[in-house]
């Protein structure tokens, strides 16, 4: 089978979190793999958002356009850029966003494997039923074992191809502006740069009434 782009959904708000994501993803690579891990390769709020308010962004504007720019791209990432995903279940409950995203992963048909090694649980020693069912109610329990189980799901996940033209209005837009994004990160060299992905983030989702960085051919040029 071909190597995969594979999404890693799960919790990141800790360093025992983010080296677990980070050990599922280099699992991943291992096997052949790419991922996209999104706090690595996508931003992370805390950082950007610091970087922001130190050039004068009211911490609450701040802060909303760029969570609305992270939902744009990790959309556009797990609904066109990547054709699978893997999540990890792990914690007193899942993760909030790494449920909306397996939601939509299998909404669109995604192959989807989930991870879990966890033994807390909400509803009589297992998974909530809303969740499981979205897995066809099996985990895996090992990450070594996290790219042999996706292979089996890709084999038996017929393989389909996104016409976004048929999605959702809302979903167009959100990919649309995530792959302009992505598109402006990756022209920038930007990532790992916190500051070059604040101007890139400014540039795109900043209000218009508000003075802003502006990019011309993706290069940030300082002004509005």
């Amino acid at each position: 089978m071909d190597s995969l782009s594979v999404y890693c959904a799960g919790p990141l708000f800790n360093q025992s979190e983010r080296d677990e994501m980070t050990s599922i993803a280099e699992t991943l690579v291992a096997a052949g793999h790419s991922v996209y891990l999104p706090h690595r390769d996508g931003m992370e709020f805390r950082l950007v958002r610091e970087v922001l308010i130190e050039r004068g962004w009211d911490a609450e504007i701040a802060g909303k356009f760029l969570h609305e720019a992270i939902f744009a791209m990790d959309i556009y990432q797990l609904a066109i850029a990547c054709n699978a995903m893997v999540w990890n279940v792990n914690g007193r409950v899942p993760d909030e966003g790494a449920v909306s995203e397996s939601a939509i992963a299998w909404t669109l048909g995604k192959p989807l494997v989930a991870f879990q090694d966890d033994i807390r649980s909400m509803v009589a020693g297992r998974m909530n039923p809303l969740l499981a069912g979205l897995v066809d109610f099996t985990t895996v329990d090992c990450i070594a074992d996290i790219p042999a189980a996706l292979i089996v799901e890709c084999l038996r996940t017929r393989a389909r191809t996104i016409d976004t033209d048929q999605l959702p209005d809302k979903l167009k837009t959100a990919i649309r502006r995530g792959e302009e994004l992505w598109k402006a990160l990756g022209a920038e060299h930007a990532f790992g740069e916190n500051n070059i992905i604040a101007d890139c983030v400014a540039a795109l989702f900043a209000p218009s009434s508000h003075q802003k960085p502006r990019l011309t051919g993706f290069r940030v040029i300082e002004g509005g």
